[in-house]
């Protein structure tokens, strides 16, 4: 799966979106609120690193997440 943090302008918030393999867009969460609902997209248990990933993820750069 890759990662990519979407910046927001203006009102709309910062966005995280998750992609498989194929670049489907598998997730779409907001940056400030990313571990709501994380069990329907198959990361459940792993909410410590996921945060930790995306505090350290750069604005508009793809990158493969590895957890």
């Amino acid at each position: 799966m890759y990662i990519i943090k979407v910046k927001g302008k203006a009102k709309i918030p910062d966005y995280i979106q998750i992609r498989d393999e194929n670049f489907v867009l598998v997730a779409y969460f907001r940056a400030d609120r990313p571990l709501k609902s994380i069990e329907k997209y198959g990361l459940a248990g792993k909410e410590t690193e996921l945060e930790d990933v995306i505090k350290n993820l750069p604005f508009g750069k793809l990158q493969k997440l590895e957890l």
